[in-house]
């Protein structure tokens, strides 16, 4: 570890890739005023992206909490999730980063390429519990940059009546094949098949990434047999009538407001739905996305990362380390993954929300298979190839292009 900030190393994918931060989940917006480092070594600040909690909340008695174990006093300031990435940069270059940051998991690889955190391995952070594939949308460079406080992700929500009155069996869908049958089945009912956002932004990629996963496609080869056997499943589903041409411009917001008319038979939509979900009016169940073959999709990951930023005052990270050890600990992640309707980041955990509410268990399924987007390595590469990809599905839906011509055309772009 060095003894003074390291240069930032900002270019313009660091730009480009905080855009993405916030777009696939459902935090509330807000902003919060920027707190400056106190003087006081007594005093350490936490910058988070949760404005919704205010100072009475459990998640402020928390934070409080864990500084007084840590011997010291909370300082927190709460951001809009995109305000808080840019602030974070703009503190690091001043040498005034907060002590502790919380930040949307896309964002971490940028932070950490540009010189913004430390690594738990300079910090001494256990993330021995944590599961891999969760701690992965942290890692770039073969360097871990902080733990995750809890994931969400996406799975297919159900209409049960729907299924029924169509002659549907939902254990019957568990690959393409059993999907779209069942698809037709509930269009022969005369009912609707299947919603999900297709717009041509990070969530429509968002929402695509379970199919383009579940077909075995990697996201350094766009124009793959595989990938395009995925953009042609959606582009089958609108010419058969199985989705809806509204996917087009569809967000998740307003997708899910068509799933939740109880027309159609399945939604595809993430865990932050849950409350309204059980508002809908109608009997619903949750089963993963499958895979062209069978078995559950990669869906992407949806959370935050609990951090801590490079110091000039190298002293301060053992007291940070307590902090965040104290926030992801086991009997802490519980009550805060409830709170933020995530799935917790370790099986430990998830076990207990499980016996708390069973009906989690297919969320923690899917959270299990599911994958960061920033994966693989991608770190800042991700932002451009997800912009190719959101504009070769909206180029296929919209009939501009064939899937085979759209991902070729989006792939010789990355390059």
């Amino acid at each position: 570890m060095h003894s003074s900030v390291r240069r930032l190393r900002i270019t313009a994918a660091t730009v480009t890739v905080l855009a993405v931060a916030g777009t696939a989940t459902a935090c509330s917006s807000g902003s919060g005023s920027a707190g400056t480092k106190a003087a006081d070594s007594g005093t350490y600040t936490i910058w988070d992206p949760y404005p919704q909690f205010d100072k009475t909340s459990d998640w402020a008695k928390l934070l409080d909490t864990c500084g007084t174990k840590a011997g010291v006093k909370i300082k927190r300031t709460a951001f809009d999730t995109s305000d808080l990435s840019n602030k974070a940069l703009l503190a690091a270059q001043q040498d005034n980063s907060a002590d502790v940051l919380i930040v949307d998991n896309p964002v971490v690889s940028t932070l950490a390429e540009a010189g913004v955190l430390t690594t738990t391995e300079d910090n001494k952070l256990d993330t021995s519990k944590v599961d891999a594939n969760l701690l992965a949308a942290g890692q770039t460079g073969g360097k871990t940059y902080g733990t995750p406080i809890g994931a969400n992700t996406l799975a297919l929500y159900y209409n049960k009546k729907v299924l029924k009155e169509a002659g549907v069996d939902i254990a019957s869908v568990k690959d393409w094949k059993s999907l779209t049958a069942a698809l037709a089945k509930v269009k022969k009912a005369g009912k609707k098949g299947i919603t999900f956002s297709a717009i041509g932004t990070e969530e429509g990629t968002f929402q695509f990434l379970p199919w383009y996963w579940g077909s075995g496609a990697q996201l350094t080869a766009l124009d793959s047999e595989q990938a395009v056997s995925a953009l042609t499943l959606w582009k089958d589903w609108l010419k058969n009538g199985y989705a809806p041409n509204s996917v087009l411009n569809n967000t998740q917001t307003t997708s899910w407001q068509e799933f939740a008319g109880g027309d159609y038979a399945f939604g595809e939509n993430g865990t932050w739905q849950l409350a309204n979900a059980a508002k809908a009016g109608f009997d619903y169940g949750v089963v993963p996305v499958p895979a062209a073959d069978g078995g559950s999709a990669s869906a992407p990951t949806g959370g935050e990362f609990v951090t801590i930023p490079v110091q000039s005052k190298t002293d301060r990270y053992a007291t940070s380390q307590k902090i965040v050890t104290c926030l992801t600990s086991t009997d802490n992640l519980l009550t805060t993954d409830t709170t933020l309707s995530y799935v917790a980041p370790t099986s430990e955990v998830q076990g207990k929300q499980v016996a708390a509410n069973a009906e989690l268990k297919p969320w923690v399924d899917a959270v299990k298979a599911a994958k960061g987007r920033t994966s693989d390595d991608l770190g800042t590469k991700y932002p451009k190839i997800s912009e190719q990809l959101w504009k070769a599905v909206q180029s296929a839906l919209s009939g501009s292009q064939s899937p085979k011509d759209a991902l070729a055309a989006a792939q010789s772009a990355v390059k």
